[in-house]
């Protein structure tokens, strides 16, 4: 991985280094407007623009303008907005759209959005004629400092989160840092979830820079932004490129998530957001890691401070009046690192390094109703 000025842009480049499926990310004001952004990307006579409801009217003319040079043809579709829409059924509108206007295994497809477009963009990319370039053009916080970085893409299955998809790198992805002036409070606080994950499993450092500028972030200060979305991106590029396929490694830039996807199925797709479910399930995740004498409650509290001075919820919610803890286990036994029925968690072992580890139900159960109960 390297991390190198773009002078041309003032922006910053960090390589995901894949061998031939190796690519940069861009980060800095103006990348989305820029030529220079483009430049290298497979040439074709064709490109499609998958975006929403609510990021079109802001942003779709701007990137058709500049992609017009080098593609005769630009096509769009645009999604219904929402974790709720992440569907075979979106999916779908996506290849109606691409068949219908004969495009053609050099066809590019551009995902203008947050991680659900993310997401269902590369996955339409990787099964469409089995496989054509697509490039990631994230619009939120949570988008450029995780789910657009890595190349996993999925769709929601009701009775699990991200559980059909595929690993497929994009040619580039494009992190214009203007993009977030426009993005609401809660979509900004879920994407510093993402951000704080990478300190308790991979930098401490990090995590005091994170605590320091905090009020910093949350006033959307640019320096603050650029340098939280490029350490991000150098921490997620450093993991992908020694275990692209969650065979080992990777699966630490999990912390929070089991907890956090059962959040999300269980309160059902969009109650929640996705950065929301991951701050408390980070909070749920460091008292499992206490409770297994991993780290101390001191960690636990300072984590916590943490996530609820982002804006996320620390309190997690009752997803069955009658047996929540058996409702929370179920779902959990669905997430994709179980393996046999054994639901394996990401914990801190030591402050600035995760593992994973399996738990005694009896105390993932505790984690659960003291979460539960929190307020």
């Amino acid at each position: 991985m390297t991390s190198q000025q773009h002078s041309a842009l003032q922006t910053q480049q960090v390589d995901i280094d894949l061998g031939d499926r190796s690519y940069g990310i861009l980060i800095g004001s103006g990348v989305l407007d820029a030529q220079e952004s483009y430049a290298g990307l497979p040439r074709a006579a064709s490109a499609m623009i998958v975006t929403n409801t609510t990021v079109a009217p802001l942003y779709r003319d701007r990137l058709a303008e500049v992609l017009r040079p080098a593609y005769a043809s630009i096509h769009t579709v645009v999604l219904p907005d929402g974790e709720a829409y992440k569907t075979w059924e979106s999916l779908n509108l996506i290849f109606d759209a691409l068949l219908s206007h004969g495009c053609d295994r050099k066809t590019v497809l551009f995902a203008l959005g947050g991680g659900v477009v993310g997401d269902m963009t590369g996955f339409a990319a990787a099964s469409y004629m089995r496989g054509i370039p697509f490039v990631q053009v994230p619009t939120t916080l949570l988008a450029q400092v995780d789910s657009s970085v890595g190349g996993k893409t999925a769709i929601n299955h009701p009775l699990g989160k991200n559980m059909i998809g595929a690993f497929y790198q994009p040619q580039r992805v494009l992190c214009d840092l203007d993009v977030l002036k426009t993005l609401p409070d809660r979509e900004l606080s879920a994407g510093l979830a993402e951000i704080i994950k990478y300190g308790p499993i991979a930098d401490m450092g990090f995590l005091d820079w994170i605590e320091a500028s905090m009020d910093a972030l949350m006033a959307r200060e640019a320096q603050a932004l650029a340098f939280a979305v490029r350490r991000s991106c150098e921490i997620k590029a450093l993991v992908v490129g020694q275990d692209e396929r969650e065979s080992g490694m990777r699966a630490i830039l999990n912390f929070g998530h089991t907890f956090g996807h059962a959040i999300e199925a269980g309160m059902g797709y969009g109650a929640w957001l996705h950065g929301e479910a991951v701050g408390c399930g980070m909070v749920m995740a460091a008292r499992l890691s206490a409770a297994l004498d991993l780290v101390d409650a001191a960690f636990v509290e300072r984590l916590t401070r943490l996530v609820s001075r982002a804006g996320l919820p620390t309190v997690a919610p009752v997803l069955d009046k009658q047996d929540n803890v058996a409702r929370y286990l179920e779902l959990m036994r669905v997430d994709k690192k179980s393996e046999g029925g054994l639901i394996k968690f990401v914990v801190i072992d030591q402050p600035g390094h995760a593992t994973m580890r399996s738990a005694p139900d009896a105390l993932v159960a505790q984690v659960i109703e003291t979460s539960c109960q929190a307020a």
